[in-house]
């Protein structure tokens, strides 16, 4: 596409972008005709441990990932790409549909089972993006570690006196005993490609498609890595409900492309060990402290994860 052909008259809107990024809204007409864009500005910034994360999405859409994208199941189509030494420049397809808050538990289930069918494709084709910049597969582990090597918090719950309930200190001590057993059955799963950042907000669904936006945490990982996200991440309140419906839809999807019985993806295992430490943390990701409402929530989440299991 070639932007210098949108009509100068073109209308800007700023959208509710992620912390790092700037996200515009183009309105104008593009060769006579009407024509909407999502304009994604990235600056160059280095998350830690992912220097690279900044230019990961045009990494990717200049790539040969969209070859396996399906008409149903896929990203926002792009426009036009561009990159500096500081800084990406996204055109991307304006997307509508149901999102966030809005997604029902029926819409989470076809979504598993749509991104089941996805990885499926992708394990079965043994498709491999033409792309170095990717997370690697072990990435969810070694934030499991890195938050459970904060000896203060791995101490405190711990501690006869711990503010928080005894059955859930209990839930994430258990987890911590076998963690290295759970993790060598977790790493003997299919290897596909995660979306990385799964949670309601960047999830469109509407009629007959669901798109997904964001991809700039992308990388490989085990079979179900984007389920324990989509779980852990939604609606605390219904968590449960959440994992019923999405966990046999994702495997479900990913044995009808793949022919692959999946017996236990480790999924619960997974949610315990990436959430477990950040809900009775009582820092933010700002390094700032938690409100008491924060902290309530937080404990009400962590008892979900906890119910789960019963």
């Amino acid at each position: 596409m070639d932007i210098s052909k949108i009509d100068k008259g073109y209308k800007v809107t700023k959208l509710n972008g992620g912390s790092v990024g700037h996200v515009e809204l183009i309105t104008g007409t593009y060769e006579n005709k009407p024509f909407k864009a999502v304009v994604k500005t990235q600056k160059k910034w280095e998350r830690p441990g992912d220097p690279n994360s900044w230019r990961r999405e045009y990494d990717l859409y200049t790539s040969n990932l969209a070859e396996i994208f399906t008409e149903d199941f896929r990203w926002p189509k792009c426009y036009h790409a561009e990159i500096n030494d500081n800084e990406t420049k996204l055109w991307l397809e304006h997307i509508e549909g149901v999102s966030g808050k809005n997604l029902t538990a029926d819409m989470y289930e076809k979504t598993a089972e749509a991104l089941g069918r996805f990885h499926g494709k992708l394990y079965t084709e043994k498709f491999s993006p033409t792309i170095e910049n990717l997370c690697a597969e072990n990435s969810m582990k070694n934030f499991y570690h890195h938050n459970r090597s904060k000896k203060e918090l791995y101490n405190y719950i711990r501690q006869p006196d711990c503010k928080i309930p005894p059955h859930l200190c209990k839930m994430i001590i258990e987890m911590d005993e076998k963690s290295d057993k759970t993790w060598a059955e977790i790493e003997k799963l299919p290897v596909v490609l995660r979306h990385g950042d799964l949670f309601p907000p960047n999830i469109f669904y509407a009629p007959n498609k669901i798109i997904l936006i964001d991809w700039d945490s992308a990388g490989r990982c085990y079979l179900g890595e984007d389920i324990v996200n989509l779980i852990g991440e939604g609606d605390p309140t219904r968590m449960a409900e959440h994992y019923q419906k999405c966990v046999p839809a994702y495997l479900k999807g990913f044995t009808q492309i793949s022919n692959t019985q999946i017996k236990n993806p480790y999924i619960h295992e997974r949610i315990i060990m990436h959430f477990s430490y950040m809900l009775t943390n009582d820092q933010t990701y700002r390094n700032t402290p938690k409100t008491p409402e924060e902290r309530t929530q937080d404990l009400e989440a962590l008892q979900k994860i906890y119910e789960i299991k019963e």
